[in-house]
């Protein structure tokens, strides 16, 4: 009987490119169980591939109640797991494509609005214009100087 590979918090924090305190983390939240030699926490092959899945959940914006969910559900009934999973990822599709339409409007708004300002600063300003910035800016200097 071959022994299974292992993996140590340092191995896994650098092949995830995540910090041994998230390990622990997700550990003290139930995700992920290691074994104990000694002080010394091994992770199996198992414990990777769910932090792999881990990792996938929170990229798309699942929560750790959600993403223990799912992870919990293999143990009982892999079917049920995936029909959980499922079930969720097409939720967060929906979720995700109207913060796309918020993002999109949002950019949409600030490309009018850097437009009409280019517009506008394109004009050369009025000679009180001119004298009020520059009496403005001195105030914001003086105040700035009069703080430290």
């Amino acid at each position: 009987m071959t022994k299974e590979r292992t993996y140590t918090i340092s191995q896994l924090a650098r092949e995830f490119e995540v910090t041994p305190r998230a390990l622990r983390f997700y550990e003290d939240k139930g995700l992920l169980t290691p074994q104990r030699e000694g002080m010394n926490r091994v992770y199996s092959h198992r414990d990777r591939g769910r932090l792999q899945l881990i990792l996938r959940g929170k990229r798309v914006g699942l929560s750790l109640i959600e993403i223990k969910e799912i992870l919990d559900l293999y143990k009982v009934d892999q079917r049920a797991q995936a029909q959980t999973a499922l079930k969720k990822y097409k939720a967060r599709i929906v979720a995700l494509e109207a913060q796309r339409e918020d993002v999109d409007a949002a950019i949409e708004v600030l490309t009018d609005s850097i437009r009409q300002l280019e517009s506008f600063l394109s004009k050369p300003a009025a000679p009180a214009a001119i004298a009020n910035a520059r009496a403005f800016e001195a105030e914001a200097k003086k105040r700035l100087e009069d703080a430290h």
